[in-house]
């Protein structure tokens, strides 16, 4: 029986119920619930009771949110072998969850915007979750646009006095975690507000649901994903354009913008100002620092012949990306001839990227229409602006000790 006809069914079942009970008015005079109000939402001589009495403070009660922190085997996924989230990791995540996600929203979107489409469950899992036919991992993943499964939550920092987070972790949480949570989130609000048929259409002939994972990054974003993962479907990828660019270091929008340009793309001058215009939106620090990575890279040709065919490739990957490119040389012969070397990532676009007026959409061409029809969804459906959401992330983040010396608590079991 297919959803509609289960909808339809329920509908039937309840207009039957309705027709066979005395109507109501608005002068009836109701009783006391039949339901026993005298039971607590929190049981006071659980083990948990005090996690679980700030749990319904802090979720249940704003926004009808449960978060699942203690192994449910049911709901897990029987494809992998999961462990439980450790007490103490689960009450930290819990507030990252408010401080970093909730939070962020309710303070752009209004009171009722989380109450109205937050995830009304977060289940936690401790350990990671390979796929080991594909050997790739998953994340997280979200179910029915209500349920977020959060990944991997035991690898997560523990906070102390002594060993507060640094950047580093930060940017693990963020890959870890955060990023999932904002892609799953972003699932959400496309289900209940679709985006439009013109995103697909940027890189229609390019998607690889079944072998995106043998795509390096170099291959990616030559193609205009912003991530591997994205190249599965549009779906995919209109997610990850939302939460890459809220979630995202500066080091990774840089090499992939790096990528991208490296490889075709960019189809006329403008195009060259609009990265330049990116780059500033996303606020990224230190573009003209001589240390950072950016601005100190060598661009290889490298040519790729495949053993069976003997097929021949060429493309240009930067030193950054030159390892991994290599990792995924499966049945192929690579050399790589060193092309260039900058110091200088204006050099590089203003004077080494060439316009390609034949493209008609990859690279960063296409990277810069995705986001741009991306930023325009998620302001005109929601009154939500992509880049200030990135700057409230950011600032939070880098508060973040403060934060948890001032707000968390860590309750022992009782």
């Amino acid at each position: 029986m297919s959803k509609k006809t289960n909808r339809i069914w329920t509908c039937l079942v309840c207009g039957a119920i309705c027709a066979a009970m005395p109507s109501c008015s608005n002068d009836d005079d109701f009783t006391e619930s039949i339901f026993d109000t005298s039971i607590k939402a929190v049981d006071e001589n659980s083990a948990t009771a005090p996690f679980d009495e700030w749990l319904y403070d802090n979720f249940v009660v704003p926004y009808n949110t449960e978060i699942q922190y203690k192994f449910n085997y049911p709901a897990s996924n029987l494809d992998f072998q999961l462990t439980p989230t450790l007490y103490e990791k689960s009450q930290l995540m819990s507030h990252f969850i408010k401080y970093l996600f909730y939070d962020v929203y309710t303070k752009y979107g209004g009171e009722n915007f989380m109450k109205s489409y937050g995830p009304k469950i977060f289940h936690f899992i401790g350990s990671k979750a390979y796929a080991p036919t594909t050997g790739t991992e998953t994340l997280g993943y979200a179910s029915a646009g209500v349920k977020i499964t959060i990944i991997n939550v035991n690898e997560m920092k523990m906070w102390t006095p002594d060993d507060q987070y640094t950047p580093t972790d930060i940017d693990l949480l963020n890959k870890d975690q955060f990023h999932t949570m904002h892609h799953e989130f972003s699932h959400i609000l496309h289900q209940t507000k679709t985006y439009p048929i013109t995103f697909g259409q940027v890189t229609p002939a390019t998607y690889a649901p079944r072998d995106w994972q043998d795509r390096d990054s170099v291959e990616s974003h030559s193609l205009g994903y912003v991530t591997q993962y994205g190249s599965s479907a549009n779906y995919e990828d209109f997610v990850e354009v939302l939460s890459c660019t809220i979630t995202d270091t500066d080091y990774r929008w840089m090499t992939t913008i790096i990528d991208a340009c490296a490889n075709g793309g960019i189809k006329s001058k403008d195009d060259k100002e609009k990265v330049y215009t990116l780059i500033d939106s996303l606020e990224i620090q230190g573009l003209d620092e001589p240390g950072k990575v950016w601005n100190n890279f060598t661009l290889y040709k490298e040519t790729a012949r495949i053993t069976e065919t003997g097929e021949v490739t060429e493309r240009f990957v930067p030193s950054f990306h030159q390892a991994d490119a290599k990792l995924n040389a499966d049945g192929k012969s690579l050399t790589y001839t060193k092309e260039r070397e900058f110091t200088s990532f204006r050099d590089f676009l203003d004077n080494w990227v060439q316009i390609d007026t034949s493209v008609k959409a990859g690279g960063m061409n296409a990277i810069l229409e995705k986001i741009a029809i991306a930023t325009k969804w998620y302001t005109e459906n929601w009154g939500l602006h992509l880049y200030e959401i990135r700057r409230e992330v950011r600032e939070r983040q880098n508060k973040v000790n403060d934060y948890v010396s001032e707000n968390v608590i860590i309750f022992p079991l009782k």
